[in-house]
C-alpha cells in the first residue's frame, strides 16, 4: 500500500493517532501476533536511529538469552516479498535476537503506508527513550516537517513537555564539532544545550571537556559575558571576599551570578538563558 492511498488506521496507540487523524487510540482487533524467522525480517527505510552502541547491545542480547523479547517488533509486510517484513520499530531487539541466537522473534504486523510507518517508527522510539539526544532532535525535525504540527501537539504525541521538545531542537543548530561530541557521549545533553546561542560554542565546548565540567558549571560558563580589551577603561576593582562570593553563588545556582556593592547596598545580579534556567530559579527561590 503505497502512501498515497491511505486507509482509516487504528494501529499505533495514542503517538500516532495524535500525528494522523484518522487513527484511533485503540489498537486494531486485527493486528496480527505471530512469531516468525529472524531472517524474514529487515530493517525499514524510516529508521530514526544512527549507530548503535555494540556493548548495550550485548547487554540486551544476554537479557533476551535469559527472558526472551518482551515486547514484539513491530514490522508491515514487504511489498513484492511475500514471507517478509520490514521493521518499524525494534530493529535494536531484533539485532540482539540474532546475537542471542534466536531463531525466531515475535512481531505485530501492520499494514502502513510510507507515512504512516514513517510516523510509527519514530514515535515507537522516541516514547521507548533509548536515542541519543541528536537522533531525538532529529527524530522530532522530521516529524514537525512531516506532519505540519505544532512543538506542543508534537510533545503530546511522544509523552513530552513543549520546553523539552524545542530545547532538544535546538541542539541541530550546534556547529559538527559539539554535535560529534554530543553523539560520542563526551559531552552530555545537559552540556550541549547550555552552548545552544552562544558565541563560540565550539571553543566552550572545548573547555567543558579539557575541565571536566559539571552541566551547572558549564551553564555558568556559557551565560558569562565575554571578556573584553581596552573597552571602557580597566575593570573596577572587586574585593576577593566578593569573588568569593560570587564563585559559590555560580556554583550553587547553576548560573552566573555577579554582586555589585553600591555605598551601604548594592545589587545581585543572576543570568539566565533561557525560560528552563528561570524555572528552575523560581523553583529554588521558592522551595519546590
Amino acid at each position: 500500500m503505497s502512501s498515497s492511498t491511505r486507509k482509516p488506521l487504528s494501529r499505533l496507540g495514542r503517538g500516532l493517532s495524535a500525528l494522523i487523524p484518522d487513527a484511533p487510540a485503540s489498537p486494531a482487533s486485527g493486528d496480527a501476533l505471530r512469531n516468525v524467522p529472524v531472517e524474514a525480517l529487515e530493517p525499514g527505510p524510516f529508521q530514526p536511529r544512527g549507530g548503535m552502541d555494540r556493548a548495550s547491545l550485548e547487554e540486551l542480547a544476554g537479557s533476551i538469552r535469559e527472558h526472551g523479547i518482551l515486547q514484539p517488533i513491530l514490522v508491515r509486510p514487504k511489498a513484492g516479498s511475500p514471507g517478509s517484513y520490514e521493521i518499524i520499530g525494534g530493529e535494536r531487539r531484533w539485532r540482539a535476537a540474532q546475537a542471542a541466537q534466536l531463531h525466531e522473534v515475535p512481531v505485530v504486523i501492520r499494514d502502513l503506508g510510507d507515512r504512516e510507518a514513517m510516523a510509527a517508527g519514530l514515535v515507537e522510539n522516541l516514547q521507548r527513550q533509548d536515542l541519543n539526544a541528536l537522533e531525538e532532535a532529529e527524530g522530532y525535525k522530521r516529524l514537525l516537517e512531516e506532519f505540519g504540527l505544532t512543538q506542543e501537539g508534537l510533545g503530546q504525541s511522544v509523552g513530552k513537555s513543549r520546553s523539552h521538545v524545542a530545547n532538544t531542537l535546538r541542539l541541530l543548530t550546534l556547529p559538527d564539532p559539539v554535535r560529534e561530541l554530543l553523539r560520542g557521549g563526551v559531552l552530555t545533553a545537559g552540556h550541549a544545550r547550555a552552548l545552544v546561542g552562544t558565541a563560540e560554542p565550539a571553543k566552550l565546548a572545548a573547555q567543558i571537556v579539557a575541565r571536566g565540567l559539571s552541566v551547572r558549571q558549564a551553564e555558568a560558563l556559557a551565560a558569562a559575558p565575554p571578556k573584553t580589551e581596552g573597552a571602557g577603561g580597566p575593570p573596577r576593582p572587586q574585593d576577593p571576599e566578593t569573588r568569593a562570593l560570587e564563585r559559590d553563588l555560580t556554583e550553587r545556582l547553576g548560573l552566573k551570578v555577579a554582586v555589585r556593592h553600591q555605598g551601604k547596598g548594592g545589587e545581585v545580579t543572576i543570568r539566565y538563558r533561557d525560560l528552563d534556567q528561570l524555572d528552575g530559579l523560581v523553583r529554588l527561590l521558592s522551595g519546590g
